[in-house]
């Protein structure tokens, strides 16, 4: 006799969900700290004083991955079914959470990743030789030129708005958090016991 309760399919779908919770935060953590260390890398290059001011998109893009390792411990705790009956209800409450947080935390950390890319991202403008001289370039002292330089290097007023989108985009994941522990506490609601 099994000592199993509940549908034998059931825990798949759970478990899928907590392994989706937990893959796609990590891949929009991993593009939003790809993308954004990118260009923080890139203006480091020329204003190595502005490097950890623009490291916050990058540690943003990181907490995307915590989410879904929250969410997905939530889920596999509550699979059990030797314990406690577990239903197709329940799992397909935990696939639903996870996708929810998991999806959540992939379009929050792409936004993360333009965003921050962006924010330190390059433009062309014209400028002195004088920034150009430090590049060792032979031109006349009257000529412009346009050199790489990153938006936060150029205009450091955008420092502020670019925080404020990176803490809209971030918002994202927290949404998809809640909702996902929200579908999660569904789980065991679906028979009387």
């Amino acid at each position: 006799m099994s000592t199993f309760a509940g549908d034998e399919t059931a825990p798949f779908f759970g478990f899928l969900g907590a392994a989706a919770a937990l893959v796609f935060s990590c891949m929009g953590a991993a593009y939003g700290t790809a993308k954004s260390g990118v260009g923080v890398a890139s203006m480091g290059v020329m204003r190595p004083e502005l490097v950890m001011k623009s490291i916050v998109p990058v540690v943003m893009a990181g907490v995307l991955g915590i989410y879904g390792l929250i969410i997905a411990v939530i889920i596999s705790t509550g699979i059990n079914p030797k314990t406690k009956s577990y239903y197709l209800f329940d799992g397909y409450a935990h696939l639903s959470s996870g996708l929810a947080c998991g999806l959540a935390g992939l379009s929050a950390g792409m936004a993360i990743g333009i965003v921050g890319d962006a924010g330190v991202s390059r433009t062309r403008v014209p400028t002195r030789v004088a920034l150009v001289e430090r590049t060792m370039l032979q031109l006349d002292k009257d000529a412009l030129v346009c050199v790489f330089t990153r938006a936060n290097a150029q205009q450091p007023k955008l420092f502020v708005g670019m925080i404020l989108i990176l803490i809209f985009a971030e918002a994202l994941a927290l949404y998809g958090l809640i909702v996902g522990i929200i579908l999660s506490s569904r789980a065991g609601q679906s028979r009387a016991e």
